[in-house]
């Protein structure tokens, strides 16, 4: 009786930096045929692909520690990324992770280098070496952009004096006829005492006026919209 050859199994990891690059789908899907790409051509068979889009610190990835607690359990060893630099763009998160990947017996792939990642770095010195230059490549690239879009923020700050970030009150349709009201309660009358922030804060609640969050004016609320009024923002 003919023997059946039993296929390599695989998992897949994207990953992207942002859930704004996730929505665009631009990073994923072009990973994610890269490495099915590469899985075809070399025998894998991808029993998932799991695909990471966190905000949060570059060691902070809820997806890759699932996607490890499964590994570790149904008798799959082999991650396949992208890139090296999909693992992680910092060196140092880089080397832990494969370090972290090499002693759990886990084999990790790139697509594009077709490099055994965990065996050359344990293995081979100069692999090992040649791993974290490309660590150090993807970290500068990370720096690079960082500074690159810290720089746009700079000069969009000096032109408009804002740069993202909440948007003003008064932006949001609606917006501007409680500022109106607010200019209104605060404008001094003759011979009479201006009114102070937590009193308009006051009128303004007993009026109705709809705050952006649905909660209650408050004297600060009232004074950091007087305030941007007299900065003309």
């Amino acid at each position: 009786m003919k023997k059946t050859k039993t296929q390599k199994q695989a998992v897949g990891y994207c990953r992207v930096s942002s859930v704004g690059q996730k929505n665009n789908g631009t990073g994923l899907d072009r990973q994610e045929q890269l490495i099915k790409q590469y899985a075809r051509q070399n025998g894998y068979k991808l029993v998932n692909i799991f695909n990471e889009a966190f905000t949060g610190t570059e060691n902070e990835r809820p997806i890759f520690t699932r996607m490890l607690a499964e590994l570790l359990t149904n008798g799959c060893r082999v991650i396949i990324v992208e890139r090296l630099d999909r693992l992680a763009r910092d060196l140092a998160v880089q080397l832990q992770l494969v370090g972290l990947l090499s002693s759990k017996g886990l084999t990790l792939i790139s697509a594009d280098t077709q490099q055994d990642v965990t065996a050359a770095f344990s293995g081979d010195p100069m692999m090992k070496a040649m791993i974290q230059v490309q660590g150090v490549f993807a970290e500068l690239d990370k720096s690079i952009l960082v500074n690159k879009l810290r720089k746009a923020r700079e000069e969009k700050k000096k032109r408009t004096g804002r740069c993202e970030g909440r948007k003003p009150f008064g932006f949001y349709p609606g917006e501007e006829k409680v500022i109106k009201r607010i200019k209104q309660l605060y404008r001094k009358p003759r011979e009479e005492k201006r009114l102070g922030f937590y009193q308009i804060a006051t009128i303004l609640n007993k009026e109705g006026w709809p705050t952006r969050n649905a909660k209650e004016w408050h004297g600060k609320h009232v004074r950091l919209i007087i305030e941007r009024a007299k900065a003309g923002k």
